[in-house]
């Protein structure tokens, strides 16, 4: 390989300019490796998330793309973890590791992080995106802490740009189809600022629902699982206690909201955080529920992109 040829294409899709931008920028100029180009690709180019991604992978000089959402930074030592498990494992085609939320996150946007990194909020369902966890395989990734080898991107044939959300879904069950691996490290680590409880944090909600649901029964391989499943099992439950009038299921889930309840008191020493974190993971569980359903019935789901 040649010396100055660069190593990493950090590609960040935008819609327009937010508050958060400038300190995404500012953390990579922190960096504690340099070999790397920045690509902020803007609506100008298209309003489609997919399509912006593509063209950033497009004309990227990086032997690597890596992922990031305009909402979230990385750790300084991002981009020096993700390059000593490259030399580790050269021949993985892509890595990622956990989204954290910023301390400097308010109190409403930290309950919405905590429905994510609590067993209980997430049902166990790719928690270690949102917590640092052991090292593994993975077969499932958000693009806000991507890192895929170029040459298998172009060969994948980039984001499916029919779907958003779900086109990292889709991307990543496509390198599992062509025998790729996605290996998840929690040295490599981002910090993604959470949507403010409630309307944010349920607006999206809806939509990764909505699609979880309709790729459970079109994608089902990286889809189907028992933990995207739970919240739906458990919303009809509730809908059917009139009819076999069966409680202890109930009282287990309140039991386990508040040892979660206990769990994040400890940690955040925040009583009210702890308070809107539960509050939430229940008013998740249900929405989440309904919305999942709606989009397995779905036959097709259309993507609307913004103006």
């Amino acid at each position: 390989m040649i010396k100055s040829q660069i190593f990493f294409s950090i590609i960040i899709p935008v819609r327009n300019k937010n508050d958060y931008l400038p300190e995404t920028k500012q953390k990579l100029l922190q960096q504690t490796y340099h070999n790397y180009e920045l690509l902020v690709i803007t609506d100008k180019i298209s309003p489609n998330p997919c399509i912006k991604r593509n063209y950033g992978a497009k004309i990227a000089k990086g032997r690597y793309l890596c992922f990031l959402d305009d909402d979230s930074f990385p750790d300084p030592n991002w981009l020096k973890n993700i390059k000593k498990q490259i030399d580790i494992y050269p021949n993985y085609a892509a890595f990622c590791g956990p989204t954290l939320t910023p301390s400097t996150d308010n109190i409403l946007q930290k309950a919405s992080g905590n429905v994510w990194s609590s067993i209980m909020g997430s049902g166990g369902a790719g928690i270690f995106r949102s917590q640092i966890s052991k090292p593994r395989f993975v077969d499932d990734y958000p693009t806000v802490n991507l890192i895929v080898k170029k040459t298998v991107f172009n060969k994948i044939g980039g984001f499916n740009i029919k779907y958003w959300p779900g086109e990292d879904t889709i991307f990543c069950l496509d390198l599992i189809k062509n025998n790729q691996q996605i290996y998840y490290h929690p040295s490599i680590i981002v910090y993604h600022h959470r949507r403010e409880i409630l309307k944010e944090h349920l607006a999206q909600t809806n939509r990764y629902a909505l699609h979880r649901g309709h790729f459970a029964k079109i994608f089902p391989k990286n889809n189907l699982k028992l933990g995207y499943l739970i919240p739906t099992f458990f919303t009809l439950y509730l809908l059917t206690i009139p009819f076999h009038k069966l409680l202890l299921p109930l009282y287990l889930y309140l039991f386990l909201l508040f040892i979660t309840f206990i769990d994040i008191t400890f940690k955040s020493k925040n009583i009210l955080l702890a308070l809107l974190s539960i509050i939430t993971i229940f008013i998740t569980h249900i929405t989440y529920g309904i919305l999942f359903i709606i989009g397995f019935i779905s036959p097709d789901l259309k993507f609307k992109p913004r103006n």
